[in-house]
């Protein structure tokens, strides 16, 4: 029998839930490190232009598709198209959504369980334990297999609890901490010599710089991952929301603490990368270009904290543990795509959704690291770069042409009965009908040319 639809039983709980699916490594580790390799502050001008302009009324139309609905994908999607044939394209796209969603947390959870693994290394050097410290940080089969299923464990914990008892109650635990950590680090990196040097970099920009097409592209993905776009999670988190919330509201309060959490996580990335230059730590790559993604994260700043000594060793297990809050937040949200479909559609209880889900997840995340070389990188570029804008472009369409006007302004009007009087329904309806759809396209081609 399968489980009833669970719901938000706090305007805060959505908020955090949302956020934290929002909040992950795509604002922590993707973005800081995307903006070191795209010319800092150009890289964060753009991207602050396009997560108003466009992630912000894409993640409106999850909402507002989702809640209208109170279904998966797959039936939201199905329920609000008048035709056979729209019928078949939306729940094929909502099919696509939850394999997207499910492929993401494949590598996702690969990566978290480094996160909790060099968090694990921090102890473990501050007792001493330096071969155990060792292992923890080494690349290995047998460390990346144990600390993904550890973290896919923990995922499906959370999930298996339900809306409320699960992914409110721990999202409300998980992102304050993780905001008073990040707070906590971005203070103490900013008092240490070579901060400053950092900050012009993340705060001065190369306007020439801001108008390449490969900047452009690189933003438009790091807003649409960072706000967990595209994949349906926003449109299962939406029709968990009451009928008495302003949306509108909710997913401007969303969007802000996603963009606010990714621009304060610069505060803490760059800065600490002249903070390791200054302490004698490579920076810069044979091209003479910041060094970025994986290799700054696992590599650049723990031989930052190496240089630091015991406050390093302090320093490094607080950042870790950042890292993994911010992947267990977003993962239980990547989860919960696939799970609330199953559930739905095949009448099966919450609990064995989860842990044969989970399970089928972690096989695949299995299968990744043993041809990592070969399919790391492609999955992430087959989900991230494509899939995700290219889903995010069908939700748009859907909101905007196939979801009729008056449906939508009726959805709108149960949080805010004078929504029609207000700027967002006199911009949002045409907004995402015909501007979002078509900038999506054209960075989407100018991807696949360059």
């Amino acid at each position: 029998m399968a489980s009833a639809r669970g719901e938000f039983s706090s305007r805060f709980g959505f908020v955090m839930a949302a956020a934290g699916s929002a909040v992950g490594l795509g604002n922590i580790w993707g973005f800081p490190t995307q903006a070191a390799s795209n010319g800092g502050a150009a890289f964060l001008l753009v991207y602050l232009v396009l997560a108003f302009t466009l992630a912000y009324p894409a993640l409106m139309a999850e909402l507002i598709i989702g809640r209208h609905a109170h279904a998966n994908g797959v039936r939201a999607l199905r329920l609000i198209s008048p035709t056979p044939l729209l019928r078949n394209i939306g729940a094929t796209t909502g099919i696509v959504g939850f394999i997207v969603a499910s492929l993401i947390l494949s590598f996702y959870a690969i990566v978290a369980g480094w996160m909790i693994a060099f968090c694990l290394a921090s102890l473990a050097n501050l007792l001493g334990m330096t071969d155990i410290a060792s292992w923890l940080t080494s690349f290995s089969l047998s460390r990346n297999l144990l600390f993904m299923a550890l973290f896919m464990g923990l995922t499906v914990s959370i999930i298996s609890a339900g809306v409320h008892d699960g992914i409110e109650r721990w999202s409300e635990r998980l992102m304050p901490a993780m905001l008073i950590t990040l707070v906590i680090l971005v203070g103490y990196v900013l008092t240490l010599d070579g901060a400053p040097e950092g900050l012009k970099v993340y705060l001065l920009p190369d306007f020439e710089r801001a108008l390449s097409p490969k900047l452009i592209i690189a933003a438009l993905g790091a807003a649409f991952f960072s706000l967990s776009l595209g994949v349906g999670t926003m449109m299962i988190y939406g029709s968990y929301v009451s009928d008495r919330e302003n949306l509108p509201l909710l997913g401007g309060m969303v969007t802000l603490v996603d963009i606010s959490i990714a621009v304060l996580a610069g505060f803490l990335v760059l800065p600490a990368m002249y903070v390791a230059l200054h302490n004698g730590v490579e920076i810069f790559n044979a091209a003479g270009s910041l060094i970025s993604e994986d290799t700054l994260i696992f590599t650049v700043l723990p031989e930052l904290f190496r240089t630091m000594g015991l406050t390093g060793i302090l320093v490094s297990f607080t950042f870790f543990f950042l890292m993994s809050i911010a992947a267990l937040t977003s993962s239980i949200s990547m989860l919960e795509v696939p799970v609330a479909y199953t559930i739905e559609e095949h009448d099966v209880s919450r609990h064995k959704a989860v842990w044969i889900l989970g399970g089928a997840i972690a096989i695949v995340s299995g299968i990744i690291l043993l041809n990592f070389d070969t399919l790391f990188g492609f999955v992430i570029s087959l989900t991230t770069r494509y899939s995700q804008p290219l889903l995010g472009f069908m939700l748009c369409c859907f909101a905007g042409w196939v979801m009729h006007r008056k449906t939508l302004l009726e959805e709108l009007r149960k949080g805010n009965p004078e929504i029609e009087q207000g700027w967002f329904w006199k911009i949002w309806p045409w907004y995402v009908k015909f501007v979002c759809p078509l900038i999506i396209l054209a960075i989407f081609a100018q991807s696949l040319i360059g």
